[in-house]
């Protein structure tokens, strides 16, 4: 549905704009798109993200600022979303060693199985975007060239 529809607006003050809100709105739906998927397995966006991440790390341990570093909402609780990661055994947190202040964070065995999971219905979050891959690689330039 074009985004004129989608807001009710058929007029904007130019394709600059226009593009913008389409970006906002579309954001949005995503990210609403992608809270349902992950519901059904109790988590959200932000778990998901920092799962991934340190997944990505794994054996090795990652201290917690480090992961807020690479989250793709920065402004996120990470504290908060370890600790509900905790209570759900996903990722294990530790005192480090070398500075007192932070732990040493990683992705339990429990982590790897509920991102397994997930991977077996990639195409479900791929297919959000209704594109090619040839569409979305075009997409992934024009927003790398709008951020400079």
């Amino acid at each position: 549905m074009k985004i004129e529809e989608e807001i009710k607006q058929s007029k904007f003050q130019s394709p600059f704009q226009k593009a913008t809100i389409n970006l906002l709105f579309t954001a949005n739906w995503l990210e609403a798109s992608s809270n349902k998927f992950f519901k059904e397995f109790g988590i959200t966006n932000q778990q998901f993200n920092i799962l991934r991440i340190l997944r990505g790390q794994s054996p090795k341990a990652v201290s917690g600022a480090m992961i807020k570093e690479r989250m793709l909402d920065q402004n996120s609780d990470i504290s908060r979303l370890l600790d509900r990661l905790i209570v759900k055994k996903y990722i294990s947190k530790t005192p480090c060693k070398s500075d007192k202040r932070a732990s040493d964070v990683k992705i339990t065995d429990s982590g790897l199985k509920i991102l397994s999971k997930i991977d077996q219905r990639i195409d479900e979050i791929n297919s959000f975007l209704n594109l090619t891959a040839k569409e979305a690689d075009l997409l992934n330039e024009l927003l790398d060239k709008s951020r400079g």
